[in-house]
């Protein structure tokens, strides 16, 4: 019998190979179980709140343009299947939801993936997405591990696997069936003996770096990214980014981005790592609250009692009115989590009001525990948070533009998570 948390894990994966599916023509038509579950849970999580809510059809439309989902093709068909799951009601105007949070969102997820009878493919998509993410595997190893698990040819397994590094359900360093698989939670899972191996395989002077940057984490959550590629060189830098051994995180604003690092289990020390957070939105609000503590004037509704307001804002009250509040949480409004109202006597300053109890709470362990991005986000120019990229998306970019050397030095870093040889 499956429990709680295994259907949030396996909704956890649901959920990123669902991201993955996106950026591919065919993915969808291939993986369409995969696709329903991912986008209908990510639908409810961003309608939803902690309590039963009531939004209109008007703003159902403009949170599925805002995910990315065709409001006409798309979000009918997903509110049915909600709606079957009798986690929704539907009147003309109107969408009621049940009090839902982002765990369950994931076990939402989990079950509407099963009810839509998952193809043999998708499964084992599920099963490589776990063993990818313990230790990077060789595709030779992998490919008859999942051979035997679902009875699949060795051709269906390798062309299964050829079209699961396609679409990005795992990444891949090397060539034929020597290559290594893996994917971007490998460093959310026993980081400190992968950390120590990675050490193992650079040599003296990048383990000092490496040690030096860790050390800074550890004592600021968060650091700029300039200032880990100046102290490690930018090739060092690219291979454990795109070797999951660093998290990128970017805040985009009218003025341009800017980009931070984090360890990726420093974030959850607090959490699940392969759970909680899986849509990203507690590490947006970290963003969004950080940047009105450090880059507000006081004039602007400059945040000057960070956990009086959170916890505030926990409570169920509103805070505000400023002016801030109605540029710096556009990101988290259109998202779902949070609401954000007109002051009746001022036209440009707005009320907040946390719609996601679980995300503000995860918000406020992360800013008070550790001050996790502070640091970096001390130099965003004066712009509102106009958007989030989360560490998997940035990861990926950054492995895009990897050149053939600097990939090859990725490969080292997992052969040395890996426990093999070092190339």
């Amino acid at each position: 019998m499956t429990t709680a948390s295994e259907k949030e894990l396996k909704g956890a994966w649901v959920i990123h190979h669902g991201r993955k599916l996106v950026l591919d023509v065919n993915g969808p038509a291939e993986f369409p179980a995969i696709n329903e579950a991912a986008k209908a849970a990510t639908l409810l999580t961003k309608l939803g709140q902690t309590n039963q809510a009531t939004v209109t059809k008007v703003e159902a439309r403009a949170i599925a343009v805002a995910s990315g989902l065709d409001p006409r093709l798309e979000l009918n068909g997903l509110l049915q299947v909600l709606e079957r799951k009798r986690l929704i009601d539907q009147s003309t105007k109107d969408i009621s939801i049940l009090g839902v949070t982002t765990r369950g969102s994931l076990g939402h997820a989990t079950d509407i993936y099963n009810e839509a009878e998952p193809s043999t493919y998708e499964e084992a998509s599920i099963t490589l997405a776990e063993i990818a993410s313990e230790a990077p595997i060789r595709r030779s190893d992998v490919s008859q591990r999942i051979g035997d698990t679902h009875k699949l040819t060795n051709a269906q397994a390798g062309d299964f696997l050829d079209r699961a590094e396609g679409i990005g359900f795992v990444d891949k360093e090397g060539d034929g069936n020597d290559r290594l698989l893996f994917n971007g939670n490998l460093f959310r899972r026993s980081s400190v003996v992968k950390t120590q191996k990675v050490l193992a395989s650079l040599n003296d002077a990048e383990q000092r770096l490496v040690s030096e940057i860790a050390e800074q984490l550890s004592k600021s959550g968060c650091l700029s990214v300039q200032h880990v590629e100046h102290v490690l060189s930018k090739p060092l830098f690219e291979k454990l980014v795109a070797a999951a051994v660093y998290d990128l995180n970017e805040v985009t604003n009218e003025q341009g981005s800017h980009v931070y690092v984090t360890a990726p289990a420093a974030f959850h020390k607090f959490v699940d790592p392969m759970v909680d957070d899986c849509f990203d939105m507690a590490k947006s609000l970290v963003a969004a609250l950080t940047y009105g503590m450090l880059s507000r004037s006081s004039s602007q509704g400059r945040i000057t009692q960070l956990p009086a307001l959170v916890n505030k804002l926990i409570s169920g009250r509103d805070v505000g009115p400023t002016t801030s509040i109605g540029q710096d949480y556009r990101v988290l409004e259109v998202n779902g989590v949070v609401k954000l109202r007109r002051d009746a006597n001022y036209a440009n300053r707005y009320y907040l009001r946390l719609l996601k109890r679980e995300v503000g709470e995860l918000a406020l362990q992360v800013l008070t525990q550790g001050n996790a991005y502070a640091q970096s986000l001390a130099d965003l120019p004066s712009a509102p948070m106009a958007g989030y990229i989360g560490p998997e998306e940035s990861r990926t970019s950054v492995r895009k533009s990897q050149s053939p050397l600097s990939k090859r030095a990725t490969r080292d870093v997992l052969e040395a998570v890996r426990g093999g040889r070092v190339l």
